[in-house]
């Protein structure tokens, strides 16, 4: 082992570079899914006829699917039909429709949590079905979903590094590349890797007990 020379100027830019894609695409997917996943979410529990049952066939298809072969159907199979993303937003693509899969069956399951009276008391008071929703159901239901919420972003994070199949420069990558032209540097690389996403995660999850500590003052 050697971690001076592993955690030389030269290779902590490096993997610094790597920390910035990884947080980058981190963040982004985190948007992506969680207002789509919202939505799609939302769409199911009002149980649209045929088009919610649509829905529900994609999310759980996209759901049984390993995200490694979501993320090399962006990266390989959508440039056959015309559509085509460079590395750093095929990564992006993938996490955010897997994400979205996994994020819309917990707003279900948290929209489904909150007792039907409530909707029943928002329109007899003469707000619309969305009104009714967006200010008296979903407050409620997004307190309960906090937890899991928060678990499934952690597991985005972390799924980042699977991009490392399609060369994505992210904290992985780098650390390989280092890691690979000196077998000294392996453990240091792991090392490196090990506190880069648990201090991230760690945040994600700091996050999580003060907005469940908020959830229960009120």
């Amino acid at each position: 082992m050697d971690f001076i020379g592993a955690f030389s100027l030269a290779n902590l830019r490096f993997l610094l570079d790597g920390l910035q894609i990884t947080v980058a695409v981190s963040v982004l997917s985190i948007v992506f899914s969680f207002l789509i996943g919202g939505l799609v979410g939302t769409l199911r529990f009002a149980d649209i006829p045929i088009f919610s049952k649509i829905l529900g066939i994609l999310v759980d298809v996209i759901r049984n699917l390993p995200l490694l072969l979501i993320i090399f159907f962006t990266y390989f199979a959508l440039p056959q039909i015309g559509i085509r993303f460079n590395i750093f937003w095929s990564a992006v693509v993938a996490l955010t429709i897997f994400e979205s899969a996994m994020l819309s069956e917990i707003f279900r399951a948290g929209l489904n949590a909150v007792p039907k009276g409530q909707m029943e008391a928002g329109l007899s008071t003469g707000l619309s079905y969305v009104e009714t929703m967006w200010t008296i159901v979903l407050p409620q239901a997004f307190r309960s979903m906090i937890p899991a919420i928060v678990s499934q972003l952690i597991s985005l994070v972390k799924d980042t590094s699977l991009a490392v199949i399609i060369s994505l420069p992210e904290l992985t990558h780098h650390s390989r590349i280092i890691y690979g032209q000196n077998t000294n540097y392996v453990i240091p690389m792991f090392a490196a890797m090990t506190i880069s996403y648990f201090a991230i995660c760690y945040i994600l999850s700091l996050l999580s007990n003060y907005l469940e500590t908020k959830r229960y003052k009120y």
